[in-house]
């Protein structure tokens, strides 16, 4: 449904830090599923950990943010150009298993509540269908503008 150039063109995310490579299923204000494809060339593995390569578990949260803010994005046709989506929280936050190069994450996303700017959702992220990871997310989409004092620097998320 949505390739790495439309996945680009709706998240302000490049390499290195992007980590959804692929949008199979959304259901706008319902439901997404994503793939994130883990290799052995990704950064983090340099250092994490040498000789026995397991994907940050931080990182498989950001991946389904990530997969969040795209589902927000097309739920409410956002303009990708005007507005950002900031994670607020994360609850509830399990790893299950270790993920590793040639694994293909697949990231499923489920809102629990939307109400105005703020999104709740359930992430779930499993490889050949078994659960490695979950939480529940909250994130809020601003306008991009909203972050900057008078001389038009960006200030601190929130």
């Amino acid at each position: 449904m949505m390739d790495i150039v439309d996945i680009q063109a709706l998240l302000p995310h490049r390499y290195p830090f992007l980590l959804v490579d692929r949008v199979v299923e959304i259901v706008p204000g319902q439901k997404l599923v994503a793939f994130k494809n883990v290799t052995m060339n990704e950064d983090f593995f340099n250092g994490h950990f040498p000789g026995h390569p397991v994907m940050p578990g931080v990182l498989i949260l950001e991946a389904l943010a990530q997969a969040t803010a795209i589902l927000a994005y097309k739920s409410e046709s956002m303009d990708p150009k005007s507005k950002v989506t900031y994670l607020m929280g994360v609850d509830g936050a399990r790893f299950r298993k270790p993920v590793v190069p040639g694994d293909r994450l697949q990231l499923n996303i489920e809102v629990v509540r939307h109400k105005g700017a703020i999104w709740k959702t359930k992430g779930t992220a499993t490889v050949d269908g078994a659960k490695v990871a979950e939480g529940e997310f909250l994130a809020t989409v601003v306008d991009k503008d909203k972050n900057k004092d008078a001389s038009g620097s960006t200030a601190d998320a929130p």
